[in-house]
């Protein structure tokens, strides 16, 4: 991957991020750092998945937002359970 590929995906993980937390229900307890993460992730995975299956951007975008919500659900989950029990 080049670095604009690099970048690219640093943006657009930025933006799932954001949008994955607007999706969610409910209050997210996970801080802002972590949910950039899931974004970034969520646009590089969201990219490998969708190159593999061959599809077009904007079902390559509805993958990568998919993916983001569901990270932001199940860590959101695991982020809040794991700070009540302290």
């Amino acid at each position: 991957m080049e670095i604009t590929g690099i970048i690219s995906a640093i943006v657009i993980g930025l933006v799932l991020g954001a949008v994955a937390r607007l999706i969610v229900p409910g209050k997210q307890h996970l801080p802002i750092w972590l949910t950039i993460v899931i974004g970034i992730v969520a646009a590089l995975l969201g990219t490998w998945i969708a190159g593999a299956i061959a599809v077009g951007m904007i079902l390559t975008i509805i993958i990568q937002l998919i993916i983001a919500a569901l990270g932001v659900y199940l860590i959101d989950g695991a982020w809040s359970a794991g700070h009540r029990s302290r």
